[in-house]
């Protein structure tokens, strides 16, 4: 079977952890604290489990407090401009710390490179 997935209990658990994190946050923003609990679980849980999250969803997240990153409620979002190269940089409003992401439409992030498919390479 071609859709077999390695530990998809544990990424089922990743993905509610996720989502509920977002629906706290939606109905009531004051409730970061549970979030914050949310996310970090699903953070350990992945490290524990040595899995690999996607990139937009460690991109949503703080590595320093591990809060959801959502832009004018628990995160500030501002465009720079650095040597010809433009860059979104997050910062968290909870532990004030920031991340720089490059706004290049020619950029590749590695997964979506053909070289790091593995969908011709035979599965052992």
């Amino acid at each position: 079977m071609a859709g077999q997935v390695k530990d998809r209990e544990a990424f089922q658990r990743l993905s509610f952890l996720y989502q509920a994190a977002h629906c706290v946050l939606a109905q009531d923003p004051e409730n970061q604290a549970l979030a914050r609990f949310y996310c970090h679980t699903e953070r350990t849980i992945a490290k524990r489990l040595v899995l690999r999250r996607d990139p937009s969803v460690k991109r949503t997240l703080c590595r320093g407090c591990s809060s959801l990153l959502i832009p004018g409620l628990t995160c500030t979002q501002r465009q720079r401009r650095c040597k010809a190269q433009r860059w979104t940089v997050q910062t968290c409003l909870t532990c004030q710390r920031s991340q720089r992401f490059l706004n290049d439409p020619r950029h590749l992030l590695w997964g979506d490179r053909p070289e790091a498919q593995l969908g011709s390479q035979a599965v052992g």
